[in-house]
This record gives structure tokens, C-alpha cells and sequence, in this order.
């Protein structure tokens, strides 16, 4: 018995011709959304770093922080800057303070060696002793303004009040009345004694020397920023 044969696998078979090829299917033209159809805006691609209009930057990486103080911390506010009239009052006044306090050890040595001279020679001259006592008391009292000077110029420059002001005023006011003295005393005491004439004016010129940065720190002290300063705030 034979089998039926399969026209599909039988090549003898006549086979129909088919409808020819017209190429793929045809799809509709009808645009992308989004990308130029009719009515609808392209919005385009929007990369991260890159403002767009209406869109602000977000920038890169972790969010800076402002600049200023660390963690955000409020910035303190600065006070009021300390007048340049009064910081230079003030260094005057430390600065006469350390060549009156070497004149002072200067004078308290002559008025030492003037006494030990007086007491080898067996004889008392009631002037060269009076003239020795005057030395000694006259160096503790330099001694005691320059405590003066030191005290009030460091008050000055971490003090703002009224009495700061009077006290640094007192401390040079006070090297100006030593300095009168000192010019008094060697015109009273040198024209008695025989010697040169030079030596007078020579240390009548040492003295007012001596004057010219306290009157120089007065002068500052009473111009109006300084007045300014010290007469208003507290400490």
C-alpha cells in the first residue's frame, strides 16, 4: 500500500503563483510626541549642570556651604576700632616708662656713691647730703611713675571708660611736672658750683628731652577721637 504523497514536499506538484512582494508594511507618519508634532513644544534633553531657561543650575556634587564662619555660624560683629591717637598715647607712655625707670637706677646709684663718699670723708656737708637725700627721694618717685606710666598704657589699650582716659592723662601730666622740676633743680643747684658754663644748658636740654613724649601723648589724648573713645563705652 502506498502512502499519500504531500503536495508541499512533492517538487513535481503544481504550486500557484503568489501575490508579489511590495516591500515591509508601511506605518503610520504621525510624529513622536514631544518631537515637533503640531501643538506640542520640543522640550529637549536637560543635562544635570546646565541651567535651561526657567530652570535654575543644580550644579555638581555636594552642596557648598556659603562662605563665613564654619558650620554656618553667625559671624561676629567687630566693635569699634581703637583710635590710632590713643594707641600711640599709650606706647609713649610704656616707652617713658622704661627710660625713666633707667634714669631713676642711675639716679638712686649717684645718690648711693654721693653717700658712701660722704661717710669714708669723715666730714658731713649738710649741701652734698641734702643733695643725696633729694637724689634718693626723687628716684622713688620716678620709680612710683613709672609703675604710673605702665598701668595706665596697658589700661589704654585694653580699656575703653572715662577713668582709663584720666588715668593715662595723670601718668603723663605728671612726666612733664618731673621734667619742670629736673630743669629748676640743675639751673638752682649748677650755677652755685664752679665749673663749665656748657654744662647747664647741656642737661637743662636732657630734661625738656625727657618732656617731649609726655607732651606729645597729651596732645593726642585731647584731640577728638581720643576724647571720643574715652569718654563714652565702658570696659
Amino acid at each position: 500500500m502506498t502512502a499519500p504523497r504531500d503536495p508541499w514536499s512533492d517538487p513535481e506538484t503544481p504550486t500557484e503563483e503568489g501575490v508579489p512582494y511590495s516591500g515591509p508594511p508601511a506605518y503610520g507618519t504621525a510624529p513622536y510626541p514631544g518631537y515637533g508634532a503640531p501643538g506640542y513644544a520640543q522640550p529637549g534633553y536637560v543635562q544635570p549642570g546646565y541651567a535651561q531657561p526657567g530652570h535654575p543650575q543644580p550644579g555638581y556634587g555636594w552642596p557648598q556651604p556659603a562662605y563665613g564662619a564654619p558650620g554656618g555660624w553667625p559671624v561676629p560683629l567687630r566693635g569699634p576700632r581703637r583710635p590710632g591717637q590713643v594707641v600711640t598715647a599709650a606706647v609713649l607712655a610704656l616707652v617713658q616708662a622704661a627710660l625713666v625707670a633707667f634714669t631713676s637706677a642711675y639716679l638712686l646709684l649717684f645718690a648711693s656713691v654721693l653717700g658712701i663718699d660722704i661717710d669714708t670723708d669723715g666730714v658731713i656737708d649738710p649741701r652734698a647730703a641734702a643733695i643725696s637725700d633729694e637724689a634718693q627721694v626723687l628716684a622713688w618717685v620716678q620709680f612710683a611713675s613709672v609703675v604710673a606710666l605702665l598701668a595706665a598704657g596697658v589700661l589704654a589699650l585694653n580699656r575703653r571708660d572715662r577713668g582709663t582716659g584720666l588715668a593715662l592723662m595723670a601718668a603723663l601730666g605728671l612726666q612733664l611736672l618731673l621734667a619742670l622740676y629736673w630743669v629748676v633743680r640743675i639751673v638752682g643747684v649748677l650755677e652755685d658750683i664752679p665749673g663749665p658754663d656748657d654744662a647747664v644748658p647741656v642737661l637743662v636740654f636732657g630734661a625738656l628731652v625727657f618732656a617731649a613724649g609726655p607732651a606729645v601723648g597729651m596732645g593726642l589724648l585731647v584731640a577728638r577721637s581720643s576724647r571720643e573713645w574715652f569718654g563714652t563705652g565702658s570696659g
